[in-house]
């Protein structure tokens, strides 16, 4: 079986004024894999996704979406994503119906396949007869599924998803999980960001640790808890930053 590199990142940096954000950057990433980035806020996590999904550029260093530069080819990069904010809000005054009929229409070459993704886009949410309240009616857990099924009834090569289950509760929580696991099955990569390091355990097949802008550590969970000789992602991390 011959691996598909979806993502190469090479000595990222990225500067806010005075602030380094990102401090040279660097990790791969194989197509189908479901790869975490973790560290605690402020680490850089989000940046590194913001370069990825062609919203920042980045101050130095290089980085690819199956093979095209994020910053030379960033139309072209659009056409392989998706991207969710963990800020991200859905337009409140639409259904949570109207909203999905909207973005398919928006990323569909046709009506046939507008359909097509409309229909995906419904059963992901799970959201049944409220998908015709407004979205404003909505609670964090509903709007988060609706966002999430958006992003993924697209179908995209790569799915870059910060804080997925960022406030959710368990049931939402899991849900998500779930969905992710589902889709990658099907050939979809994600790189998620998260500073909940025991569920990125449970989800990813790799992990990356960012601290103050720079890679700790790449590895599988089992590989870096055996590394460091510990139980969980958490205790990894804290012995990784002990020897920044």
């Amino acid at each position: 079986m011959v691996l598909v590199t979806a993502v190469a990142v090479s000595n990222l940096e990225k500067d806010y004024g005075k602030v380094k954000a990102l401090r040279g950057v660097s990790f791969q990433i194989e197509e189908g894999e479901i790869f975490g980035l973790i560290g605690p806020n402020g680490a850089g996590k989000s940046t590194t996704l913001k370069i990825l999904a062609t919203l920042l550029h980045p101050t130095g260093g290089r980085a690819e979406v199956f093979g095209h530069d994020v910053v030379k080819e960033a139309s072209e990069v659009r056409k392989l994503i998706s991207y969710l904010p963990e800020e991200a809000g859905a337009y409140k005054r639409l259904t949570g119906l109207e909203y999905l009929e909207f973005m398919a229409k928006l990323y569909a070459k046709d009506s046939r396949k507008a359909e097509k993704m409309l229909k995906l886009g419904i059963e992901l949410s799970g959201l049944g007869e409220r998908l015709n309240d407004k979205v404003s009616t909505y609670s964090k857990g509903m709007v988060r599924r609706l966002l999430l099924a958006r992003a993924l009834m697209v179908k995209p090569k790569l799915a870059i998803l910060d804080e997925p289950t960022s406030g959710l509760d368990i049931m939402n929580a899991f849900e998500i999980r779930r969905t992710i696991k589902e889709f990658s099955k099907e050939g979809v990569t994600f790189l998620i960001s998260s500073h909940n390091m025991l569920e990125v355990e449970y989800l990813c097949d790799r992990v990356a640790l960012i601290h103050k802008g720079r890679i700790l550590e790449v590895g599988t969970p089992r590989e870096l808890k055996e590394r460091y000789n510990a139980e969980n992602l958490e205790e990894v991390f804290m012995e990784a930053v002990k020897n920044v």
